[in-house]
């Protein structure tokens, strides 16, 4: 049994990890524990205070208890915001409160970017656009090409969980560049885990999401593999050979 933990940021998106569990259809156990996320707004300053050591070290008792392997910090924005430098930092000093290795989603999406042998990409936030920008200076600083950046504007978390796969669709053809090879909706609040083939239909390539990408990155922790086709070709490809 490989355990993995989560910090997750309030109640909005959360059942996709129950889901995504179940479809990876193997001896995976998915914990989540639920952060303090303060206001809950998308705006530059709370993102950033959601992400503090404090609230993040608040919930790394409980998942040690739960005999997580690997800890991963559920959150787009409350990574991506503290810049490239920052969210390296904020993960350093989550790894050593907790003891065990740790990430982020927002670095995540670096590391599955890299794992489809892809380097250019487009972004689709439900975030207001100076937000979804700042993602794209993160995507940036990690070596990565941008092709187009939308954000559809949404001013809370809540509103984003409300969103269905009428509203993720709309959000990959708004996104979506021809030179991209890969479409990213950062973002745990969406509920995505159910539409990834449809996502992924849409775009005529590879769509990434956020809690998708962030247990795939708390399996990357653990040094596991699993084939999962319902949850996109993150989760079907095999690793890439490091020259």
């Amino acid at each position: 049994m490989t355990a993995l933990g989560f910090l997750y940021p309030g109640h909005s998106g959360e059942d996709d990890y129950p889901r995504i569990e179940q479809l990876l259809g193997s001896d995976i156990r998915v914990d989540l524990v639920h952060t303090d996320p303060g206001e809950g707004a998308h705006r530059v300053d709370t993102l950033r205070d959601m992400g503090s050591p404090a609230r993040l070290a608040a919930g790394v008792e409980e998942l040690r208890l739960s005999g997580a392997e690997a800890v991963v910090w559920a959150s787009t924005s409350g990574g991506f915001t503290h810049g490239w430098d920052g969210a390296r930092e904020q993960i350093r000093s989550l790894a050593a409160t907790a003891g065990m290795p740790a990430s982020s989603t927002s670095l995540g999406f670096t590391h599955a970017v890299r794992e489809l042998g892809a380097r250019r990409v487009a972004v689709g936030a439900a975030y207001p656009q100076d937000v979804a920008g700042l993602f794209a200076e993160f995507l940036r600083a990690a070596g990565l090409e941008v092709t187009g950046v939308h954000g559809a504007g949404l001013g809370t978390a809540a509103e984003a969980a409300a969103w269905g796969e009428a509203e993720l669709l709309a959000l990959v053809r708004a996104a979506d560049r021809p030179g991209a090879e890969a479409v990213l909706l950062p973002g745990t609040a969406l509920r995505t885990a159910a539409h990834l083939p449809a996502l992924e239909k849409e775009a005529g390539k590879p769509v990434l999401t956020a809690n998708q990408v962030t247990v795939w990155e708390g399996l990357r922790l653990a040094d596991r593999r699993v084939n999962a086709p319902e949850l996109g070709a993150l989760f079907t490809r095999e690793p890439l050979v490091q020259v």
